[in-house]
């Protein structure tokens, strides 16, 4: 009998050791994307892609402001991730306080970490390459961190137009992945069949 009940501890024991084992693994999640790296447009194929058209349409729903463009017409200006339909442009307005405030509302929600201690977890989960908006980007290869933007095609702040200066938009461009809605964010929400 007693032979029994020692039998009876030793694997009610391995069973809970095995168990707290295995508990971290089990409440990490679904493993997180890297930062995206810089994926520059190659080919021109204007057509939107799946996770584009959602993430657009989630951020418009979700915050507020306007749908804007995706593609981008291939004899329109240099390289541009609109002609991979890799790139979103979600309308608002820098000098409207509503629209600042919606931006930062996005800026803190898709950088937020989450609750496994991953920094920028939506952004990564999304693939985001980077973010253009008011006068600064926020570069995936660089954490996210804001820095000053101005476009190639401006010679000064002052002699650039407010879409260049990415003040009547926030850009949003994707990693291939993320724009055919192939990264975590998007498969957890059936993006693509």
């Amino acid at each position: 009998m007693s032979r029994t009940l020692s039998a009876l501890a030793l694997h009610l024991l391995v069973v809970v050791l095995l168990g707290l084992a295995l508990a971290p693994a089990a409440s990490a999640g679904t493993p997180i994307e890297d930062l995206a790296g810089y994926h520059p447009q190659r080919h021109c194929h204007p057509e939107a892609k799946p996770g584009t058209t959602f993430l657009g349409h989630r951020l418009v729903r979700r915050f507020g402001g306007g749908f804007g463009p995706i593609a981008r017409p291939c004899r329109v200006g240099g390289t541009s991730e609109h002609k991979e339909g890799r790139a979103f442009d979600w309308l608002l307005d820098a000098s409207v306080k509503a629209d600042k405030e919606r931006a930062q509302e996005f800026l803190d929600w898709v950088l937020a970490t989450d609750r496994h201690g991953n920094p920028d977890a939506r952004a990564r989960r999304m693939g985001i390459m980077y973010v253009i908006w008011n006068d600064h980007m926020y570069p995936a290869w660089t954490g996210f961190r804001r820095e000053p933007y101005l476009s190639a095609s401006c010679p000064s702040r002052k002699e650039c137009s407010t879409t260049l200066r990415h003040r009547d938009h926030l850009h949003i461009s994707l990693s291939r992945r993320g724009g055919k809605g192939l990264t975590s964010w998007f498969v957890r929400r059936s993006v693509v069949d």
